[in-house]
């Protein structure tokens, strides 16, 4: 039963990572590190070798783009920014979650 419930919750967070990168770059710029960081503080679990895709399938689609910074220990950081067509997914997205959220709330009712 454990491995099933695992595995549940593997699914949906992979479901909702993409809109956690839009929510976390819609506050600040972020480099990969601090975004995995944010991630981890809010229990999702995410390794680099799954985020990268994810940035290069939304820089991509136009949902974000990068620049490159002088890092003060280190190499240069790529930092991400979301775009406005981020923005705008990003607002399709909220919506979509409150109705996800509305319907399981009802259903359990």
């Amino acid at each position: 039963m454990e491995n099933t419930v695992d595995n549940v919750k593997s699914q949906m967070r992979k479901g909702v990572l993409e809109y956690c990168i839009l929510s976390i770059l819609n506050k600040k710029d972020a480099y990969a590190s601090s975004i995995i960081d944010e991630l981890k503080g809010a229990n999702m679990i995410v390794v680099e070798g799954t985020l990268y895709p994810l940035l290069i399938r939304q820089k991509n689609q136009g949902l974000l783009t990068y620049r490159w910074e002088e890092s003060p220990q280190g190499p240069p950081r790529k930092y991400y920014a979301i775009t406005e067509k981020g923005k705008s997914q990003l607002a399709e997205m909220d919506a979509a979650w409150k109705e996800i959220v509305d319907t399981i709330e009802f259903i359990k009712k």
